[in-house]
């Protein structure tokens, strides 16, 4: 159970040493002078945070550096960067503290050097587990570079592991999906995340659907592939507590749990978005415009929205319908949305007892469909 009073931290690390034909975050191309100036403005960031006392005194519960690739980082910039964060705002035993790495991006020097400066979990984009599946999304690196960045990490210290992968590749059948996951079991990680591969506009994928390169996602395939990773995932001792996460016991991913139990959270980096005293806001998505701003002591905030009671409870249920236990009945009620629900019942997307209310399996392949009713 998250405390009411937990707090997160999330840092966005705009840089990849390539852009992966599915990605439409925001990022560039690394750049040693790029990521020396992200690296001065970032901390000046902190900084203006820092002084303005967003966090009200409370410890965080958890510090999440994703982007992009923050290993493409120097590695003495993220312990730095760990360093500053404790200095700025308290901490505690407890406190998660994850990075994201590529598999191809780190040494063994490197992850011990982390493990050193605090980070105390790490999460690596393997993807697949397949070389043939690398080509048709723009992925670098090999597949056997996962298991050694697994190896590496565990020898350098890290005990709390994720794996993402995503299904429904470009030419992946469902063998093959199958065989990347029990490929990834044997790595024994602590967590992995199946994510569906999605056709964002603007992305290179897009593109080569519409020149016909490479095929569209199969929707039924990809339904077949979800039920073969809770089954295979099931079996390995993994259990499964949101739409696309799955955990050994005691290794759900305290961050994102804040995501999914309307907890609040300060985003740092440019597109980073935050929720505090039941306020959103973002930063700038350009990393010229965010050092800029930060060159001029300004904090780079923008779409900035105060949210009613009603829409924060709206928020409350939409996300927590994410988590496989659902949420109680009370939030609903509180959203007003009693119709929609209702409609959402009947169609088989929702089920609930007297005490809560959650997503049935089909729900949960039209999870976007539900939450678009509820909003």
């Amino acid at each position: 159970m998250i405390s009411s009073d937990a707090i997160g931290l999330y840092i966005h690390v705009p840089f990849c040493r390539r852009r992966c034909h599915f990605c439409a975050f925001y990022l560039e191309i690394a750049q040693p002078d790029r990521m020396a100036r992200f690296q001065s403005a970032l901390l000046r960031e902190i900084a203006l945070h820092g002084r303005q006392e967003f966090l009200n005194g409370r410890s965080l519960h958890s510090i999440y550096v994703g982007g992009g690739t923050p290993t493409s980082l120097p590695t003495e910039y993220l312990t730095t960067l760990l360093d500053v964060i404790r200095t700025t705002w308290s901490t505690s035993p407890t406190t998660e503290i994850t990075v994201e790495a590529h598999p191809s991006s780190v040494t063994f020097d490197d992850l011990t050097a982390l493990v050193k400066a605090g980070f105390n979990r790490i999460s690596f984009g393997a993807e697949s587990m397949k070389d043939q599946d690398f080509l048709s999304i723009g992925r670098f690196g090999r597949v056997r570079d996962t298991a050694t960045a697994v190896h590496e990490s565990r020898r350098a210290g890290f005990t709390n592991i994720n794996l993402d992968l995503m299904y429904g590749l470009p030419g992946q059948c469902l063998q093959d999906w199958i065989d990347t996951l029990e490929s990834l079991v044997i790595l024994e990680p602590t967590h992995i995340s199946c994510y569906a591969l999605t056709v964002e506009d603007d992305t290179r994928l897009a593109q080569d659907i519409a020149r016909k390169v490479v095929l569209p996602p199969d929707d039924g395939l990809q339904i077949e592939m979800e039920a073969a990773a809770e089954h295979v995932l099931a079996e390995a001792g993994f259990t499964r507590y949101e739409i696309s996460n799955y955990a050994k016991p005691e290794y759900a991913c305290r961050h994102n749990l804040l995501y999914w139990t309307d907890g609040e959270y300060l985003g740092l980096g440019p597109s980073a978005q935050s929720y505090l005293a039941g306020t959103r806001f973002g930063k700038i998505a350009d990393l010229e415009s965010y050092m800029n701003a930060l060159d001029n002591r300004l904090l780079p905030i923008t779409d900035h929205t105060i949210l009613s009671t009603t829409e924060q409870q709206r928020d409350a249920l939409v996300f927590g319908l994410r988590l496989l236990r659902g949420v109680p009945r009370l939030i609903s009620r509180a959203a007003e949305r009693d119709r929609q629900v209702s409609e959402l019942l009947m169609k088989g997307l929702l089920d609930s007892d007297h005490d809560r209310l959650w997503l049935t399996p089909l729900g949960r392949q039209f999870a976007d469909t539900v939450a678009e009713t509820l909003f």
